[in-house]
């Protein structure tokens, strides 16, 4: 079992920066590969970035890339979403996921992710 709790959302003016944490438990942590999705009002949950535990690859969706980037801390047991150029469309509620140990099929397709946390706000005021 793995328990994901994100932190670092808020409140943030278009151009701004905010950087996401995913602190997750149990210590096969690097054996896991690591998502981002966010769900806004009204819209399905979306992929946002992922990043892979064996050479730690990392993927981003075409409407964060260059913008976004994901990277992980396996003696922290964490995963990061740093977002930069934030845009209103950005608003939404961010998840962390995980799927494992040894994970290496699809990582942009939510239901590929068994594990959850529980979700942060992210507004971005224009």
């Amino acid at each position: 079992q793995v328990q994901l709790v994100e932190s670092g959302g808020g409140l943030v003016q278009a151009g701004g920066s905010l950087r996401l944490s995913c602190a997750a438990s149990g210590r096969t942590f690097s054996s896991y590969a690591m998502g981002w999705f966010r769900q806004a009002p009204g819209k399905e949950r979306e992929f946002v970035a992922a990043i892979a535990w064996r050479d730690e690859s990392t993927y981003y969706a075409d409407s964060v890339k260059g913008r976004f980037t994901i990277s992980r801390d396996n003696a922290k047991n964490t995963v990061y979403l740093q977002m930069n150029s934030l845009k209103p469309e950005d608003t939404a509620v961010y998840y962390c996921a995980a799927e494992g140990p040894y994970y290496s099929g699809s990582y942009t397709r939510p239901n590929s992710y068994d594990y959850w946390g529980q979700g942060t706000q992210v507004t971005v005021s224009s």
